[in-house]
């Protein structure tokens, strides 16, 4: 990976923040190192780093508020955002998701698994870049064609309805990245208050009946994402 990619790593067991950095260090990544949220966020206003790994229990300010706060503040608005935590409760993975974070990652932690996990995420950038045309996404073997809202795999034309259209094209706009249902509602419904999470339900099932299984996954608890292989 570039040397000119920052990763901040946050922490307050003096040893996992060791471990993760020698690892990031040795993929050639510029590694950063605070104790807390707050002092998590001073180091990133200074760094500007690509990507921040947040545990989320610590002292004085504890993950999901650091990440909440840096989401709100516009230098971070894009930031990558991975949760590093021991902690295996469903809501609490649930929050980190609500907060804005891009992926979870849970401890106890193995090197190489992580290290695949933080080159993928940081590989979206350029995946981003790559899929978009104009008004049409390609990603894999699809081509998503906003002007006509029609959607074509290996040349074959496949119709959706508009909402269908609008949630796939959405997921796919940012391959990997976990979308909550609540952001999928606003993205899509806006402030319509006769849609509920029952109907993202039914437009995600109608969308793999058309496109295919293999496209949408769903994140338990949370919400769907656009599987790149």
């Amino acid at each position: 990976m570039s040397a000119n990619q920052k990763i901040l790593v946050v922490d307050d067991e003096h040893d996992i923040v060791d471990l993760i950095s020698y690892n990031l260090t040795k993929e050639g990544y510029q590694v950063y190192q605070a104790h807390n949220g707050k002092e998590g966020i001073e180091v990133a206003k200074q760094v500007n780093p690509d990507l921040i790994i947040l545990d989320v229990m610590m002292p004085e300010m504890d993950g999901i508020e650091a990440c909440r706060l840096m989401r709100s503040m516009p230098e971070f608005k894009h930031t990558f955002m991975v949760f590093l935590t021991a902690r295996s409760e469903e809501y609490s993975e649930i929050a980190g998701f609500n907060v804005g974070a891009d992926d979870y990652i849970a401890k106890p932690i193995k090197p190489r698994a992580l290290m695949s996990r933080i080159n993928a995420i940081l590989r979206r950038n350029t995946a981003e870049a790559e899929i978009s045309t104009g008004d049409k996404l390609e990603i894999m073997d699809l081509v998503i064609d906003r002007d006509s809202f029609l959607v074509y795999r290996d040349s074959d034309k496949i119709t959706l309805a508009k909402k269908e259209f609008e949630l796939l094209y959405l997921l796919a706009s940012k391959p990997n990245k976990v979308f909550t249902r609540e952001q999928i509602l606003k993205a899509i419904w806006e402030d319509s208050v006769v849609v509920t999470n029952r109907t993202i339900d039914v437009h995600i099932r109608k969308l793999r009946e058309k496109i295919g299984e293999n496209y949408v996954s769903t994140v338990k608890g949370v919400g769907y994402k656009f599987e790149l292989n």
